[in-house]
């Protein structure tokens, strides 16, 4: 994966004003945007309890790196009632995959900036 990889499923301009464009930090941070995302993701089922709770941790950590489409999928879920519920998980799970392929792609291209500099 390379920076041509990205599909605009995270705005990584929010990163860099957050990190003031330091690529140690931006690279710490998306690490445990990963993990997070390995963390809550089997939560992401109505049948899970605290399905919720998976879902307000990935908005609020989605927001912090700029996957805003993620963010916004979890907040509707977030707020969906049950009969809904299913459908926006699997909403929130579609973004999230879009969004973990933009992260890769950027810690390579993080990664070859480092090899670089």
């Amino acid at each position: 994966m390379a920076r041509r990889d990205l599909s605009g499923a995270v705005d990584f301009t929010v990163l860099d004003r957050m990190t003031g464009g330091d690529d140690a930090i931006s690279e710490e941070v998306l690490g445990l945007f990963v993990q997070q995302a390995a963390m809550w993701s089997p939560m992401l089922d109505v049948r899970a309890e605290g399905w919720r709770d998976a879902v307000h941790t990935l908005r609020g950590a989605a927001a912090g790196i700029g996957a805003g489409e993620l963010a916004e999928v979890c907040q509707a879920a977030e707020s969906a009632g049950k009969a809904v519920a299913p459908a926006a998980l699997d909403h929130v799970r579609t973004a999230l995959d879009a969004a973990l392929a933009d992260v890769a792609a950027w810690r390579h291209e993080l990664m070859l900036r480092g090899l670089k500099g």
